[in-house]
């Protein structure tokens, strides 16, 4: 599937006021799953100085200083992007990770533990897990579907825009959440079981609401053995494939924010606006990109 997307965020202030360093994690990362064909970003006032490089977690970031006052921040990203994976159960799962809880060897457990840390899970949330791993009898795959479709299923999806995820207890106990509110819960309830979880931010093919307003979209994705990171939405009850598209990935939702930046000044107030646009062609070969 072909994207064109055209993102744009703008932050107004009430007052001039100093911006701090910014981080920009706008860049679709290039993989098995999706190839970036063009992409272009433009910062107004234009940076003092920029920076690309790959974060701690592979995600590519762009750092922006900047200098001078300014009543305004925008900051607009243009995407040419073809997704490549259409089928999202490609793979064979290595036999010993079949059943749970999750089993990862010796080369990979030690760069999968941030993934796999649990914290400390309610009680709700652990007894949820143990009843969809009896459910599943232990198996993992029919484990992630069934947590996928019950998350789809049970619980009542809204649009929130702003605010970081809500935890998961709160998530679970309301019923209801926006996409990044499943994810986390999604991704709590796996690290019960030993299942290496993590957050991604992107886009998808398709509006959220009947408006057809876009916004940006989350879901979680887990390591399965014989398969690599594969993606779930439980937004939608499906297993992720080329109707998304991944920006950022990390263990944690706070590590994929698309702008993360700061401002000094006294008593200043801001908004921001977002404009997001995404044409999409369902049939399109590679070689016609």
């Amino acid at each position: 599937m072909l994207f064109e997307i055209q993102h744009d965020t703008t932050y107004r202030y009430n007052k001039p006021v100093h911006l701090g360093s910014h981080i920009l994690r706008l860049t679709p990362r290039t993989d098995g799953n999706q190839r970036l064909l063009e992409y272009d970003c433009t910062v107004s006032p234009r940076p003092s100085m920029q920076s690309n490089e790959l974060d701690a977690e592979g995600n590519p970031v762009t750092r922006l200083w900047f200098t001078g006052t300014t009543n305004e921040l925008r900051i607009t990203s243009s995407i040419r992007l073809l997704t490549l994976h259409d089928n999202p159960y490609d793979y064979v799962v290595d036999i010993p990770a079949t059943c749970l809880p999750m089993p990862y060897n010796q080369n990979e457990a030690p760069f999968l533990a941030a993934y796999r840390y649990p914290g400390n899970p309610a009680p709700e949330i652990v007894q949820l897990a143990a009843s969809i791993a009896r459910q599943s009898e232990h198996n993992t795959l029919a484990f992630l579907g069934t947590l996928n479709d019950r998350l789809h299923s049970e619980f009542k999806r809204e649009i929130r825009d702003q605010d970081p995820p809500q935890n998961p207890e709160l998530t679970l106990a309301q019923g209801k959440g926006a996409c990044r509110d499943l994810a986390v819960l999604f991704i709590a309830i796996c690290r019960t079981q030993g299942i290496a979880a993590r957050f991604v931010s992107g886009y998808q093919a398709h509006p959220e609401t009947p408006g057809k307003r876009r916004y940006l979209h989350a879901w979680p994705e887990v390591y399965i053995p014989g398969g690599g990171w594969r993606g779930y939405d439980p937004g939608h009850g499906e297993a992720v494939a080329d109707g998304h598209i991944a920006l950022a990935a990390a263990c944690m939702a706070t590590r994929t924010t698309p702008i993360d930046g700061c401002f000094y000044g006294d008593g200043v107030h801001s908004e921001m606006s977002v404009d997001l646009k995404i044409q999409t062609s369902p049939h399109i070969a590679p070689d016609q990109a």
